[in-house]
């Protein structure tokens, strides 16, 4: 018992100072601070030579686990029921596109590489997601939240987050059981759609309430622990209905936003956020089994060239649709197109979780998600440039 206490200890010790010096590297280097975080597991996970500096690999994954809970509660309560109403049917319509639409697509094309059929639907499902915190940062930088695009972006992501999440939540339970027939898939969608109408019709007249009384002690210790009391024991509960725990997570952050004292539980929340979501990145990393490079490499850069197309396409046509500007759609286009995100790795691990996937998509999906984040700021930055300077051409030429 000592021991195990011990070793738990130094593995703890060995990240932390690991993940200190990548990220810093990182940071320095003026790269995402995420991709410090996985290669540092990378460098202490039990497939990169000479040998593992981590003791029990039982920690990572539940390292792993408790970081998925509070990442996609923080996620959550940027979006209070009030702004989903706001992002519009623009936005609906488009991701709902953009969601589906590369699902299908990626699954063709993962099934024609040889995947198995929820392997395929697995990475099919991580490649249509969308970076909602790297898109946003790469266009605050470039100042260009203000845009019209920009707001068409944000709401587009917020949808699709839901979409994934509650995509996720039915490939686990179906995968699970080890089959993808009728009944399973109705059942799934209704216990999925019956749980999250729970949450939004009852818990919304309930977890807020509770959340301002014990606000109104002033005590920000209180009002912390009952905020991540609240999202795990939501994931807890999604969990027992055989829904993935991000959903539940997901979903109390949504609750918690309701709550007039969500802006204080936010910044309090965002502490221990970060310590438990760098937890989840250097875990995900240390589980990567990268020896397995040689099989996945070009499958997973064919399949970031059909994410980008997929996206692209579905959003633009989508947006064309709807009367949106030729400027306009293609931002958000591009926007929505140029990276996956955090999301990916916990549908990829989702898959493993329930045994439904292999492990080889994780290394997959982690491959092409630092590949997309790396090249998201350049595609929106001299992207959005292009479009520009086309506009401005096709202007001059209305002139004449």
């Amino acid at each position: 018992m000592e021991s195990s206490i011990v070793q738990t200890i130094q593995d703890l010790t060995v990240i932390m100072i690991v993940a200190s010096i990548t990220t810093l590297l990182f940071y320095k280097l003026k790269q995402p601070i995420v991709i410090g975080l996985i290669v540092a597991g990378i460098v202490i996970g039990p497939f990169t030579p000479p040998f593992s500096l981590i003791h029990n690999i039982d920690i990572l994954n539940l390292f792993a686990e408790m970081g998925v809970i509070l990442l996609l509660f923080i996620v959550g309560m940027e979006f209070p029921i009030q702004k989903l109403k706001e992002v519009g049917r623009k936005a609906i319509v488009i991701a709902s596109s953009e969601a589906f639409g590369t699902l299908a697509i990626g699954f063709i094309v993962a099934q024609s590489l040889g995947l198995g059929f929820y392997d395929s639907l697995f990475v099919a499902l991580a490649i249509s997601v969308t970076s909602t915190v790297i898109i946003m940062r790469v266009l605050g930088e470039l100042r260009m939240m203000n845009d019209e695009s920009a707001t068409l972006i944000l709401g587009t992501t917020i949808i699709e987050d839901i979409l994934i999440i509650s995509l996720l939540a039915i490939f686990q339970s179906t995968g699970a059981s080890g089959e993808f027939a009728l009944n399973e898939i109705i059942i799934s969608v209704g216990i999925t759609l019956g749980f999250i109408a729970g949450v939004l019709l009852v818990g919304s007249k309930i977890i807020p309430r509770i959340m301002d009384i014990i606000a109104q002690t002033n005590q920000h210790d209180v009002l912390i622990v009952a905020a991540v009391g609240v999202a795990f024991g939501f994931a807890f509960i999604s969990f027992q209905l055989g829904i993935s725990v991000a959903a539940g997570a997901f979903f109390a952050g949504v609750l918690v936003a309701e709550s007039r004292s969500h802006s204080v539980t936010s910044v309090l929340a965002n502490p221990v956020k970060d310590i438990f979501a760098a937890l989840f990145f250097v875990s995900v990393g240390a589980l990567m089994d990268f020896s397995l490079i040689p099989q996945f490499i070009v499958p997973a850069l064919i399949l970031i060239g059909v994410s980008i197309g997929a996206k692209f396409m579905t959003v633009y046509l989508a947006a064309r649709l709807q009367k949106l500007n030729n400027l306009t759609s293609t931002r958000t286009a591009l926007g929505c197109s140029s990276s996956g995100g955090e999301i990916a790795l916990v549908v990829a691990k989702g898959g493993i979780d329930v045994g439904a996937a292999s492990p080889i998509i994780l290394p997959m999906i982690g491959t092409m998600t630092i590949i997309t984040t790396f090249i998201a700021p350049y595609v929106i930055k001299y992207g959005w440039k292009f479009t520009e300077k086309l506009a401005k051409v096709q202007d001059k030429d209305r002139e004449q």
